[in-house]
Order: structure tokens, then C-alpha cells, then sequence
């Protein structure tokens, strides 16, 4: 499929669906839309990443695509206004349109009205089915290996460390699966329920049937994590994702440096040994599940401290970490939660 991907204002720190997509998805992407930086290719800020041209519009890409994809996932998932010319020339080609905010593009009626007069789809994947219903416990009956990414704040790479776990366990010859629970991961995989949009009371329920299902056909499951346990705001979806995914094991996320809860900086994070043993506490009475490795984004450090920082991590959790962009998920990682 090829697409065009809309990151304005945002590339790359503040895109990170835009980033996850160009990462670990199967589109063709022609081009990424972001004034700031237009002229620029998209190597040229991330360098392990495709080299997409960015454009300052949709207006500058003369591929005929298939869809555009908004690559910005802001708090509060709201509609940006200054997009709506950009989702507006998608309609008029009749290209797809496909976002994961919380505002629905199909309720828009202008934007519905140009799909439907141009053939076009609106793609709302926040939206969340329609018959789901509370968790009857059933995941961690499953005949597959379960493993979940939690994290110590949102954006610690839980979703990167879902995705690289599952291509090193594929190159192992392991079937194995991400399951999705965030915009960014039902984007790239193709399936999957973005949780926080689900009813609190259905989100552990939503979370199981997406691990029973995907058992059925795969060896490995890698649920995706949102949040954090000690999230003064989004510790709710946190806990639901780790109930109703039962997972056997944990995979503890975090920014190195990091030591304030973004946004909330008058909340501390607390140490990796203290966090872990918060996740298997909280897990515990439900399932028992242990945080076996851990993750760092060490994107800010240089290649010396990057080291320090994942085995500094590694000695506090007493287990085998990494950071799996800049070093890859090394045998010790994936043993450990195999």
C-alpha cells in the first residue's frame, strides 16, 4: 500500500506513530508531511530509519497513493485543525484517510461527505468494536507463550521493544506475534483494539480476546504496553492491558535519564527494582508474572554512556537488558523471556 504520512510540526521526536510506521510496517511510504523540516529526507533525522522525502503538503507529492496517514498521536488524541487541508486533498483523490486519534474523522461531516463523493475511506482504528464485554480470565489459559512490555512512563518504547522482541524471536524461527493495543501497533501489525478508547470495565476483556484469539495461531505473543503503573493519569489502561493479557513474563521499558514522570514532573519515577517489583505485585494476584528483561531508550546518550546506562539498568533489575534500536534484543534478552 502506498501512503503518505502526516507528521506536521512533529518529526521525529513527537511522531511517534509516524516513526513506529516508517520503523516496522509493510506500507510503501512516499512521502512524510511536515512544514518544519520540508527539504530535508527523513534519514537525515533518523538515520536508521527509510529515506522518505519529507513535503511541506500533501500538494508536493505527485505519487498516486492509497492512503494518508495521520503519524501524530497528541495527548488528549485531538484533531489538529492546521491538518484539515492536508486530510481534505486526500479525500478529493480519493485516497483512504486513516488516524488513531480519539477525534473520529468519519463523524466529521465534511470529511465524510467528501469519502463518500470520491470513494474514499475514513479509518478510525481507536474506534473499538462494538459486542465486547468484561474478561472472564481466560488468557492465561492459552497454548502460547505470553510476554508484555510495561513501562516506567508513556514513551519508554514499548511498543518499539513489542516489535523488536517479535522479529528476534522470528529470526530464532519462533511463530511469533505482536498484539496491539495501541494506535501506532494496530497501524503498523493491521489488527488489533486500541484500549484506551475501550469502556474501563471492557478493556481487560478487550485485551484477552486479542490474546486468545492471536494464540491460536501463533507460539509467541508479544503484548504491546500502554502507560505506566504509577502514572498519575494512565494507569488505568496499564492495569487493564496486564490483567486481561495474564502475561508469563515481563519486559520493563524505560528512557535512560529519565527520572520525572513526563508532563507530571513533580511525580519521581521510581528505581527500576522498585518499579518491577510494583508491576509483580500488581500482576500477582491475578497472575503471577516476574519482569525477566528490560529496555532502554538510550537515543540521547552517546555510544559510551548508552552502554552504562543498559548495564546500569541490567545490574538494578538483576536481569539481562538492552536497547534493542541501538544494540538489537541479544540471545541473553530473548532467553530470558523465552
Amino acid at each position: 500500500m502506498q501512503v503518505a504520512v502526516l507528521a506536521h510540526e512533529s518529526f521525529p521526536d513527537r511522531a511517534k506513530t509516524a516513526v513506529g510506521i516508517l520503523r516496522y510496517g509493510d506500507h510503501d511510504v512516499r512521502a512524510l508531511l511536515d512544514r518544519d523540516t520540508a527539504g530535508d529526507r527523513v534519514s537525515d533525522h533518523v538515520p536508521d530509519l527509510p529515506d522518505v522525502p519529507i513535503v511541506a503538503s500533501l500538494d508536493d507529492v505527485e505519487d498516486d497513493l492509497d492512503a494518508l496517514i495521520v503519524g501524530v498521536a497528541p495527548i488528549g488524541g485531538a484533531f489538529d485543525p492546521s491538518w484539515r487541508d492536508d486530510v481534505r486533498r486526500a479525500l478529493e483523490r480519493g485516497y483512504d484517510v486513516i488516524a488513531g486519534l480519539h477525534d473520529f474523522l468519519a463523524d466529521d461531516e465534511e470529511f465524510a461527505a467528501l469519502a463518500a463523493e470520491h470513494g474514499a475511506e475514513l479509518q478510525d482504528v481507536r474506534r473499538p468494536p462494538d459486542d465486547l464485554s468484561v474478561s472472564e480470565g481466560r488468557a492465561g489459559d492459552v497454548d502460547a507463550r505470553v510476554v508484555h512490555t510495561v513501562g516506567t512512563d508513556c514513551s519508554t518504547g514499548k511498543m518499539t521493544a513489542a516489535f523488536e522482541v517479535r522479529d528476534a524471536a522470528r529470526e530464532r524461527g519462533i511463530d511469533a506475534a505482536v498484539v496491539p493495543t495501541g494506535q501506532t501497533g494496530v497501524m503498523i501489525a493491521g489488527w488489533g483494539m486500541v484500549v484506551d478508547r475501550v469502556i474501563s470495565d471492557f478493556a481487560a476483556g478487550a485485551v484477552e480476546r486479542m490474546v486468545v484469539d492471536a494464540a491460536e495461531d501463533h507460539d509467541l505473543l508479544v503484548v504491546e504496553g500502554q502507560g505506566a503503573i504509577a502514572h498519575p493519569a494512565y494507569s488505568g489502561v496499564t492495569t487493564s492491558i496486564l490483567h486481561g493479557a495474564m502475561p508469563d513474563a515481563l519486559v520493563l521499558c524505560h528512557v535512560a535519564g529519565q527520572e520525572t514522570v513526563h508532563g507530571y514532573e513533580s511525580f519521581e519515577i521510581p528505581d527500576p527494582a522498585s518499579y518491577a517489583t510494583l508491576y509483580e505485585a500488581m500482576a500477582a494476584p491475578v497472575r503471577p508474572a516476574d519482569v525477566l528483561a528490560g529496555m532502554v531508550n538510550t537515543s540521547g546518550l552517546d555510544e559510551g554512556p548508552a552502554h552504562e546506562a543498559v548495564e546500569s539498568f541490567a545490574d538494578e533489575l538483576a536481569a539481562p537488558a538492552t536497547d534493542p534500536v541501538r544494540f538489537g534484543v541479544d540471545d541473553a534478552v530473548l532467553d530470558a523471556l523465552l
